[in-house]
């Protein structure tokens, strides 16, 4: 047992957050101080209280780590905020006794999945020289902790074997349970999520995560959970309680993605690959090579890696155009048709494309699943088309349901965020034959699933998002364009010519701790109750809260349904709009702006269309920035202008103390008459927290910063050179 000092309680009792948060850390941290089975812990957590890191502290323990989306995601560590083997086993038991409480029949199975993870401590939090027991702890060491906590209930697990067979993506996970008949799933990853982070998703029997009143049912389970006890391996081995997955559950998921070829002669694309260190070599590589593209993974990023070493950042996340870099370099120099990216657990697919001249380019969410559904539906005969359907959600582009609807199909597209809500369709319709008793269709006119954070589903079959279908779809696309002299590119552009562009951008405010916590609810509270007359310079002409029972979303259903319906959506004068919600999985709130523009016509000139390209990004970049600047007001909080820039994997506090204090102290460093040594060894000594690759993180605020302040010209250039941008000044100007 050790104790809880005077400096902490102290410092928790001060804290600028309500009561009941104060008295939960309070009493979380002194029962892991008390508890025997914590003790692995207490070295640690007695450093973190010794050396005053009473924020820390405070943040692992103000609240049990959130049941959010079937599943719990956070950062690796030891408290009840945290994820480790006591959040885990929580969940876990609770998944037993939900299943064991509604599963009819013969006794309930699982099947379990995993990625690459492996805790490293990247972001320093404890001390190096004392035990700790978390430290290189594996998603499969978790994994086998979860199976070893079923097989203890009798409940019967179906395990994937990465010495054996590789490793099970998320959208095998999803297949395997639906092919083995089981009651329901897990998978160990955190996603895209940073590498020192882990999660556990909970599947149910369709191979789908719950939706209401499901999940809250699962949830409550979770909540009154007892303490998990573990049956030892041998004797859970020896039991038949613990199995791996056979072997052709695989070449079944593979065979699965290949049936979804539209043209299977289709395949003189040259695709360039890369999993991130991730699984995706499993899923996106081997349908694609036994489709018969010629396809080449990075060298560098091959390697299953749970550090994610060589992704900028260290964020394996297709949605992040640095995460591309290298193998768009890689296909470039390499003569490619194509370069895609898959996400660690090798749900998300990003892509990357030659352009119309010189450089590739990366695509959007937004933009790929435009591709899709426009190859799916141009290579269906016009009179078949009536019967087909695609679904989406409510932030992804609005793009995507005009062209579906031009193009002769349906669409579902007001759903709530997360791709269980896709997958709830495709159950109603599986069951019933409508969906919300309006939406008449069979399931075999299953088109698209398509969410704007790279998520595509386009097998009825698997019921999470798969990057696999998608990219022998996307591979396919280009090979049929490269035969006719045609390009991604200018398929792309025939589509906004005919249409109208719609620019699409978004941003994520991170906020950490309790007050983040907080000020994430206060916001989103604050516009729902005083909605803004205007956003920039455009008036919102309607609210619609995805909460209102009177709309399409129809009764809230439970508590957790009322967490995923916290959308606001503001309609603005000339068709665009702002949507504001709160991460489900991820201490954030985000924001979603969109501008659509008039289509100019198939005959009009390439040039038009690049210049309103142009404008309408900045238009739609310039509406989020507006209205974060509108939504930190609400909260008493002002960026300075060049905040913006910041990338938003970096939190709010972050953001505030390089905009606002480090970079004017920067300036006044360059003035002091100081050496370029004794400034760069004084900015690396304050750029240490922001991680490795902290300059490239703030490089755009830099950038703006120039831009936006006068400067003496030396100064801007010292600057530039520090964080490697590039010069704001004119040519001419230069000379």
């Amino acid at each position: 047992m050790t104790d809880l000092s005077k400096k902490t309680r102290a410092a928790f009792e001060h804290m600028a957050v309500p009561a009941p948060f104060r008295k939960r850390a309070l009493a979380n941290l002194e029962r892991w101080l008390s508890d025997d089975q914590f003790a692995a812990a207490w070295p640690q957590l007695d450093h973190l209280q010794e050396t005053g890191r009473q924020d820390e502290l405070f943040d692992a323990f103000f609240q049990e780590i959130p049941f959010g989306t079937s599943g719990r995601r956070g950062p690796v560590g030891f408290g009840t905020n945290r994820f480790n083997p006591a959040t885990l086993g929580t969940s876990i038991r609770g998944h037993c006794d939900f299943l064991l409480g509604t599963t009819s029949g013969s006794p309930p199975s699982v099947v379990i999945a995993y990625d690459v993870r492996s805790f490293q401590d990247l972001r320093e939090i404890y001390n190096p020289g004392l035990p700790n027991p978390l430290l290189g702890m594996l998603s499969k060491d978790f994994a086998r902790i979860a199976a070893g906590i079923y097989a203890a209930r009798g409940i019967k697990v179906w395990l994937a074997d990465s010495e054996k067979n590789g490793y099970v993506t998320t959208p095998e996970l999803s297949f395997s349970i639906r092919e083995l008949g089981a009651s329901g799933g897990l998978n160990i990853s955190a996603s895209h999520n940073h590498p020192d982070d882990n999660g556990a998703k909970i599947y149910d029997d369709e191979g789908a995560q719950a939706v209401a009143p499901r999940d809250q049912e699962l949830a409550d389970y979770v909540a009154e959970a007892g303490e998990a006890r573990e049956l030892p391996w041998e004797e859970a081995i020896e039991s038949g309680l613990i199995n791996s997955i056979p072997a052709e559950i695989h070449t079944h998921y593979i065979q699965v993605n290949l049936d979804s070829s539209l043209d299977p002669k289709a395949r003189g694309a040259k695709v360039a690959f890369t999993p991130l260190h991730g699984t995706g070599r499993t899923s996106v590589e081997q349908t694609l090579q036994k489709a018969g593209f010629e396809l080449q993974c990075l060298p560098l990023q091959k390697t299953p890696d749970g550090t994610f070493p060589t992704v900028p950042f260290h964020c394996a996340n297709p949605e992040v155009p640095e995460s591309m870099d290298l193998v768009t370099r890689f296909a470039e120099a390499g003569g490619f048709d194509l370069a895609l990216a898959t996400d660690p657990d090798a749900d998300r697919l990003g892509m990357a494309i030659p352009g119309s001249g010189q450089g590739w380019h990366f695509l959007d969410g937004n933009q790929i699943g435009l591709l899709l559904a426009a190859y799916l539906l141009d290579s269906t005969p016009a009179a078949d088309r009536e019967e087909l359907y695609c679904i989406t959600t409510t932030v992804t582009s609005s793009l995507l349901a005009r062209l579906v609807r031009s193009r002769g199909a349906k669409c579902v597209d007001h759903l709530p965020t997360g791709f269980k809500y896709i997958a709830a369709v495709l159950k109603a319709i599986d069951d019933s034959g409508n969906y919300q008793g309006s939406f008449h269709a069979s399931p075999a006119g299953f088109l698209l699933g398509t969410e704007e954070s790279h998520g595509y589903l386009v097998t009825g079959a698997v019921r999470d998002k798969d990057a696999a279908g998608a990219s022998l779809l996307l591979a396919e696309l280009a090979a049929r364009l490269k035969e006719k002299g045609e390009s991604i590119s200018s398929y792309l552009d025939a589509i906004y010519l005919e249409l109208g562009y719609t620019a699409t951008h978004s941003i994520s405010t991170v906020m950490l701790g309790a007050q983040g916590y907080l000020n994430i609810r206060s916001v989103q509270d604050q516009l729902r109750q005083q909605p803004p007359g205007q956003i920039g310079n455009r008036d919102v002409e309607d609210v619609f809260d995805h909460s209102d029972e009177e709309g399409p979303g129809g009764p809230i259903l439970s508590g957790t349904d009322r967490m995923a319906r916290n959308i606001l959506e503001f309609k603005l004068r000339g068709g665009a709009r702002v949507i504001a919600r709160p991460s489900g999985t991820e201490p954030k709130h985000k924001i979603y702006a969109e501008v659509p523009s008039p289509a100019l016509g198939q005959e009009a000139p390439i040039e038009a269309l690049n210049r309103q390209k142009l404008e309408t990004d900045e238009l739609a970049a310039k509406l989020a920035a507006d209205f974060q600047a509108e939504m930190l007001r609400r909260i008493g909080i002002e960026l300075p202008p060049c905040a913006i820039e910041i990338s938003d994997l970096l939190p709010l506090e972050s953001k505030q103390e390089f905009a606002g204090t480090l970079l004017p102290r920067l300036v006044s460093q360059l003035t002091s008459g100081k050496s370029a040594g004794e400034v760069e060894e004084w900015l690396d000594k304050r750029m240490e927290k922001f991680g490795s690759d902290g300059r490239l993180l703030v490089a755009g605020a830099v950038s703006a910063y120039c831009r936006q302040e006068a400067l003496d010209p030396l100064v801007q250039e010292s600057l530039e050179r520090l964080f490697a941008v590039e010069s704001s000044t004119p040519a001419e100007e230069q000379d």
